[in-house]
């Protein structure tokens, strides 16, 4: 009885290796990746991670854990459903598809908040699944924001005010796609823009449309494959007052919006009626 019991955790356990194996296989291909690349992202050598995927060797916890925020994908998905089956909509609505993140506490049993760097933004997506690296981060706590997981990123550029450089965007760790709410202002971690702060307008089965406040900028779609967190807006942090005469800058830039889609229209016009002119 005991002979048969281990060998079927034995059998288990090559079950999992290989169902693991071909699911990171299939993920990289889906995000048309190659080895070396999540080998350079994950910060280890090629060949360890091909034996991963060709199912020689199995990963440590830790890297696993890396592996599982790297793909945004749980580790009991990767271990136990083959997700080859599924499109990355329906796995991103599977309901054993959470990545919980601990919550910091200070001395005083305070959740804490980790504060991503100014200049060091762009690190931040290589290391938002290094344990080491989260953890050298500064913190703060503020009382007003619990139950849940938070985590202030810093603003960029003038696409939505008032957010400015300089400034912080706290933001509470959104599980799923399913969640977002249309109207609401999200972080959203992205493989190609980094971290990005933009309003969530609709999801399109594949992607979602988000926009920016300041109308000078164009809605756009991000991929449901290159989302890597998804932070939604809480509260913010302004180190320097938002003068009056900052938002001349971005009625300028409506204003000149506005006449670039005039312009557009004339010159659409001009030819509508060369075209008849010429029949």
């Amino acid at each position: 009885m005991i002979e048969g019991s281990k060998i079927r955790i034995f059998v288990d356990i090559l079950l999992s290796m290989s169902i693991f194996s071909n699911n990171i296989r299939s993920l990289r291909a889906k995000r048309k990746l190659s080895q070396q690349n999540v080998a350079d992202d994950l910060t280890i050598s090629r060949v360890r991670y091909s034996k991963y995927e060709n199912g020689i060797s199995e990963p440590p916890i830790e890297l696993l854990i890396r592996i599982s925020k790297y793909f945004h994908v749980s580790i009991d998905l990767l271990l136990s459903v083959d997700l080859q089956k599924y499109s990355t909509e329906d796995m991103m609505k599977l309901p054993d598809n959470r990545i919980v993140l601990p919550v910091a506490v200070d001395d005083l049993g305070n959740d804490t908040i980790e504060i991503i760097p100014q200049k060091a933004s762009m690190g931040y997506l290589e290391g938002y699944s290094d344990v080491g690296y989260i953890e050298s981060l500064q913190r703060i706590a503020l009382p007003f924001l619990n139950n849940g997981k938070y985590r202030a990123f810093p603003a960029d550029g003038d696409s939505m005010p008032p957010f400015r450089n300089g400034s912080y965007i706290v933001g509470k760790y959104v599980e799923g796609i399913d969640e977002l709410k249309p109207g609401k202002t999200y972080v959203f971690i992205t493989q190609n823009d980094g971290i990005t702060y933009k309003r969530f307008k609709e999801n399109k089965g594949n992607a979602i449309c988000v926009s920016a406040d300041n109308s000078f900028y164009e809605p756009y779609d991000i991929p449901f494959e290159d989302i890597v967190e998804i932070w939604q807006y809480a509260s913010g942090i302004f180190p320097e007052d938002f003068e009056p005469g900052d938002y001349e800058s971005y009625n300028f830039k409506e204003m000149f919006r506005e006449l670039r889609q005039d312009i557009k229209e004339l010159d659409k016009k001009v030819s509508t009626r060369r075209r008849k002119s010429s029949q």
